[in-house]
């Protein structure tokens, strides 16, 4: 199984994938939410400026965000600046489009893009919105057709990963492994959130709280969004977190559901047994465990996304834990 890692796309994210290119790890997938973190190709170009052997990628473009011959346009730049090294992830949107006020897309309409982003990277034309495109960009305007580029499915509901087994070179995945579906992918990249407990350190330490609470903060989000009041509710500190939600103007909760966090009486030890949203969090010999499980359950690249205020300390610790192998400069 490769360990890959994650990240919410910022300024600085440069450094921190050409820190976990050091450390071993396979690839580094970047965030598309353009209302929560900053440009996704931006930063990729920057990325592949600065690194030599790490595997780069968006994960996930949201596809209503923009027309497929842009990011046709910016895959092939991309695949020319690091040949052999660019993979993709296309999804409905969550953050991407729930940031901006709207649902997640239909995944008929998902489907209908990749088909289309496939057909100009092949070179060939496409038809999309009753309009008939071509890649026309001459030599030297980025990767020459046909571009070879995987490109996989972010999905977990049986849709999604209808579309992933139909067009997909894989499936990218957040919620935890185990559908029969799934299992006909070859490449299945599995989201995961935790933090490597130092020696002696609990797991309700400021620096542990610090390190996941973005990720819990994630999880309250997508139950609510997904599941409902009743779900959310069930979860500690639920009913105060939903409640101070609510109280915001119902057209503007989406402006807000990122910085609403759970109460300060719900401890991290809580949250971590009564969700997988920080299931990565432990000891390095508990992480290294989890981590033998994700592969004993299929998953061949497990995609660690760091947070908190050290992301170079958590980059470093999980990759301690995975068995990942430095590399010389």
């Amino acid at each position: 199984m490769e360990i890959s890692c994650a990240f919410a796309t910022a300024s600085n994210t440069p450094a921190h994938v050409r820190l976990a290119e050091s450390l071993g790890y396979e690839r580094a997938w970047l965030y598309e939410s353009p209302a929560v973190v900053t440009d996704v190709w931006m930063v990729l170009s920057r990325c592949a400026e600065q690194t030599t052997r790490i595997g780069i990628g968006p994960g996930v473009l949201v596809p209503s965000l923009r027309h497929p011959m842009v990011n046709a346009s910016a895959i092939a730049e991309l695949v020319n600046q690091a040949p052999g090294r660019v993979a993709v992830a296309v999804g409905a949107g969550f953050t991407g489009r729930l940031a901006l006020g709207e649902r997640p897309m239909r995944w008929q309409h998902v489907a209908d893009y990749v088909r289309c982003l496939r057909a100009l990277l092949a070179g060939e034309t496409a038809e999309w919105q009753g309009a008939r495109l071509r890649m026309m960009q001459l030599l030297g305007f980025g990767a020459p057709r046909p571009i070879d580029v995987p490109i996989l499915v972010a999905a977990d509901g049986p849709k999604g990963l209808a579309v992933a087994t139909e067009l997909g070179d894989g499936l990218f995945s957040v919620a935890p492994p185990g559908s029969a579906a799934a299992a006909d992918l070859s490449w299945r990249a599995q989201l995961c959130f935790g933090t490597v407990l130092d020696d002696g350190e609990e797991v309700t330490s400021p620096r542990a709280v610090g390190a996941v609470a973005a990720a819990a903060v994630l999880h309250y989000h997508a139950v609510y969004e997904r599941l409902g009041a009743v779900a959310v509710d069930a979860l500690p500190g639920g009913p105060s977190w939903r409640a101070e939600l609510e109280a915001r103007p119902r057209g503007e909760r989406h402006l807000a559901i990122h910085l609403v966090e759970p109460g300060p009486q719900v401890g991290l030890d809580r949250l971590v047994r009564c969700s997988g949203a920080v299931g990565l969090t432990g000891t390095a010999a508990q992480v290294a465990d989890e981590v033998a499980r994700y592969a004993a359950a299929g998953v061949t690249e497990l995609v660690y996304q760091p947070a908190g205020p050290d992301i170079e300390r958590e980059l470093d610790a999980f990759a301690r834990a995975a068995g990942l192998t430095r590399q010389l400069p």
